[in-house]
């Protein structure tokens, strides 16, 4: 497909768009359009984006836009009365136990692509690309971008075992992208940094955490769904979920 450009503020450029395979729901296609900002993408801008369900992967945005499949709903937490949950305050005090948590900015090293690689593998997400991530690869996806970003690190002692990439609104921080090391299974990595993006939201005074995509029947989504409240985008509208 040509590229061209949106009608959005600030200005996009459609960069392709077609059906494929669905990399969710096996037998199903997908249309996830791409589109690239014309410049960076300021906090408040960020906020719309996310408040009309677009995602991103590396520099573009995308939003699902299938023709006949709605499976896909954007989630969110409001941060502010998320429940206090049992099994939750457990896997808090496990991770804890056990893990640094550190800042900085989204970045790229061999152990960084040697943890993704791992990531995929073992847990069966690999759709055959994994032995092709190369430092570029690895940019593309979860260093460039087109918003504010940062990476939290979870740290074994001098073992990295995660990596999370989160993007930085005025009102909200949205989840990217965390790849964890198998390894560490037994303390549900997942649920536990999205814990630790909960506290930061709370630290850092911002309202919303946006966690991606939610896809009931995908059992490598469908945990997001346990969080509650949370609120999901159907029909265009957000919903809230107790």
């Amino acid at each position: 497909m040509e590229p061209r450009w949106t009608t959005r503020e600030p200005k996009e450029l459609l960069v392709h768009d077609a059906p494929y395979d669905c990399p969710y729901l096996p037998g199903r296609k997908a249309r996830l359009p791409m589109r690239l900002p014309f410049r960076t993408l300021s906090p408040a801008e960020l906020d719309a984006r996310l408040g009309e369900g677009d995602r991103r992967h590396g520099p573009f945005l995308y939003r699902p836009s299938c023709d006949e499949c709605t499976a896909c709903e954007a989630i969110r937490i409001p941060v502010a009365e998320l429940r206090s949950r049992r099994a939750h305050r457990r896997v808090l005090a496990k991770g804890d136990a056990v893990f640094a948590v550190e800042l900085g900015r989204p970045t790229v090293d061999d152990a960084r692509i040697a943890l993704y690689a791992k990531h995929k593998t073992e847990r069966h997400l690999s759709s055959g690309d994994v032995g092709e991530l190369d430092w570029r690869g690895y940019e593309g996806f979860l260093v460039d971008r087109c918003t504010p970003a940062l990476e939290m690190r979870y740290w074994d002692g001098e073992r990295l075992a995660a990596v999370a990439i989160v993007d930085r609104g005025s009102v909200a921080l949205s989840a990217v992208y965390c790849l964890w090391d198998p390894d560490y299974e037994s303390l549900s990595l997942g649920t536990y940094s999205i814990l630790k993006q909960v506290e930061l939201c709370r630290r850092l005074g911002v309202p919303l955490l946006y966690l991606g995509l939610y896809v009931a029947e995908n059992p490598h989504m469908s945990y997001k769904g346990r969080f509650r409240p949370h609120e999901r985008l159907i029909d265009g509208q957000w919903r809230r979920f107790d």
